[in-house]
């Protein structure tokens, strides 16, 4: 397993951002002003994580996705965790936005996120068709906050991980 910081051509992993947010058009509002770190195993992508700095020590994962058939084997908390590592000496907070899945904020708060704030009516709002995810319609986005903890990683290291 590799982790890579992606700098050019990240849409090239559409099919893999899709995943983590499904319209392109979103996806365009922030991918060119994140970092994207890719994990791959054997050169083929298994998951991606992209982050956005939004100042003061805050960083927020704007899209986070691992192929269907790899989920539920610890990539995602992976990544988190490089992305902590990476961040550590200069952030303190890591937030993520999601909808009220079922799916999804169990996920989060097992890595230790905790429920922070709520944008009502942001999926209405910003998406063009009615999002579903577990058969529950994605309405409001719900904030998760935690304390960036340093983990494998060390920003010696250039943030690129090898297991």
């Amino acid at each position: 397993m590799t982790i890579e910081e992606i700098k050019t051509d990240k849409k090239r992993f559409l099919q893999l951002l899709l995943l983590g947010d499904e319209q392109e058009e979103m996806i365009d509002r922030y991918l060119d002003h994140s970092r994207m770190f890719l994990l791959k195993e054997e050169e083929e992508a298994i998951g991606e994580c992209v982050v956005q700095d939004l100042g003061d020590g805050l960083l927020e994962i704007k899209n986070l996705a691992i192929r269907p058939e790899c989920q539920g084997r610890g990539f995602g908390r992976m990544l988190i965790e490089f992305v902590e590592g990476c961040y550590k000496p200069t952030h303190t907070l890591l937030q993520v936005g999601t909808g009220d899945s079922p799916l999804t904020l169990p996920f989060y708060e097992k890595c230790g996120f905790v429920r922070s704030h709520v944008m009502k009516d942001f999926f209405i709002e910003n998406y063009d068709h009615p999002i579903f995810e577990c058969g529950v319609q994605l309405i409001d986005m719900v904030y998760l906050q935690k304390k960036i903890e340093c983990h494998d990683n060390s920003p010696e290291s250039g943030c690129v991980m090898s297991r």
